[in-house]
């Protein structure tokens, strides 16, 4: 993955980072709360095979120097 200036990273204007993470955290408690502990330990598998293939897709596109990409990543 590319390495980042962490010193040119802007907040994103009317971006509330915690609303984000609550409706996240509300929108997993939901669709976990009835599962078995074993439905949850694979939910979160799945969650992060998807997340591994997401960030395997962005680092190609990155290494191709995909102009669609937000300036941001590419830094």
């Amino acid at each position: 993955m590319a390495n980042f200036d962490l010193s040119k990273i802007k907040p994103i204007p009317g971006f509330n980072s915690l609303k984000w993470k609550q409706e996240v955290q509300a929108r997993i408690y939901e669709e976990t709360k009835d599962m078995t502990s074993a439905e949850v330990c694979e939910y979160f598998r799945q969650a992060a095979e998807q997340g591994a293939q997401r960030r395997a897709e962005l680092e190609r596109r990155i290494a191709a120097g995909d102009p669609t990409l937000p300036a941001f990543i590419v830094q």
